[in-house]
């Protein structure tokens, strides 16, 4: 097995072969070697006026997202304080609109449902369609949404693969007749989310035996454990091929595209200038959802820190200096 910081590396090579254009199928292309150079992040000594906190919410995706972000940051010049696990996105949500942080990552699909009232089967399919429309509810909530990453993150349904193999399940559809004896496993917030167990009763007809409350962290373990059937898991879960996990089909297309947005304070955003949607989306190129499964992998499996993990991918990828760290 190759060490995890040579996995990266690997990645980067696969997927600038595939000649692929950035989406949520993995296929985002990485420079070549000898462009590398071009791609590395400047310091702009104005941007030493500014003082932006950079928050997340309360899971190993958000934490590291955060600490790219905050570290490509600090790099081009600005002062950057963190304030990592604020906690769900309606408290990540309301404290970047009253001022208390200046930014963190939200999801288009999730912000569409949860903090603008879109039914899950109204979002567009299309993930810079879906993108536009959050764009626009959050500027009436005076909140910039940055351009968002090439990975989608969508929720999923999983089950262990014995445990679907046992009841001959592979699509979503398939749990209805065995839902009434089966576990669902998810957030507090999920019990109300039409992108979580509401659109899973409503669109799919299930009706669990029970629901079983579940912090964010052992979503996979309730069901390696046998505490729960079914849990609720991110698409870019490093631990779905670890655990030996199946990604049920949604055949009726519930989830919406959860691409990540970096999401700033009106105030902050317009005193923050140009270099911050430039900084942003300059390192979000590389963030396909094969890299974002390997980086969520090195946190939830390896047990490496978050901004360790965001510091190799900054310097695998060429936007960072090695020698600088």
């Amino acid at each position: 097995m190759l060490p995890r910081v040579a996995v990266l590396v690997v990645l980067a090579l696969a997927v600038a072969g595939c000649g692929g254009s950035g989406d949520s199928n993995g296929s985002t292309p990485a420079p070549r070697e000898d462009a590398a150079a071009g791609k590395q992040i400047r310091r702009n000594p104005a941007n030493a006026s500014s003082t932006l906190t950079i928050a997340s919410k309360n899971f190993t995706e958000e934490f590291i997202l955060a600490e790219i972000y905050a570290q490509a940051l600090e790099a081009g010049g600005y002062k950057i304080r963190k304030r990592l696990d604020l906690g769900s996105e309606k408290v990540a949500f309301r404290a970047v609109r009253a001022g208390r942080v200046d930014a963190y990552p939200e999801y288009t699909g999730t912000a569409l449902t949860t903090f603008f009232g879109i039914r899950t089967d109204d979002i567009p399919k299309d993930e810079q369609q879906a993108y536009e429309q959050a764009r626009r509810s959050f500027a009436k909530a005076g909140v910039t949404a940055l351009p968002p990453t090439p990975f989608t993150d969508s929720n999923a349904v999983g089950m262990t693969q014995s445990r679907a193999q046992e009841l001959g399940i592979q699509t979503i559809s398939d749990l209805k007749a065995k839902a009434p004896r089966l576990t669902l496993s998810g957030s507090r917030e999920c019990r109300t989310r039409m992108d979580c167990k509401l659109g899973l009763e409503q669109a799919y007809g299930l009706k669990f035996e029970r629901y079983l409350v579940t912090d964010l962290a052992d979503r996979h373990s309730v069901l390696t454990d046998g505490k729960a059937d079914v849990s609720i898991v991110f698409s870019t879960d490093g631990q779905i091929a670890a655990d030996d996990l199946l990604v049920l089909e949604d055949d009726r297309k519930l989830f919406p595209p959860y691409n990540v947005s970096l999401i700033v304070n009106d105030e902050a955003a317009k005193a923050a200038g140009g270099d911050l949607p430039r900084i942003v989306a300059q390192v979000q190129q590389d963030l396909s959802t094969k890299v974002m499964q390997e980086l969520n992998s090195r946190v939830d499996l390896d047990k490496e820190k978050p901004a360790a993990v965001a510091r190799a991918y900054l310097e695998q990828f060429g936007y960072a200096d090695p020698a600088a760290g």
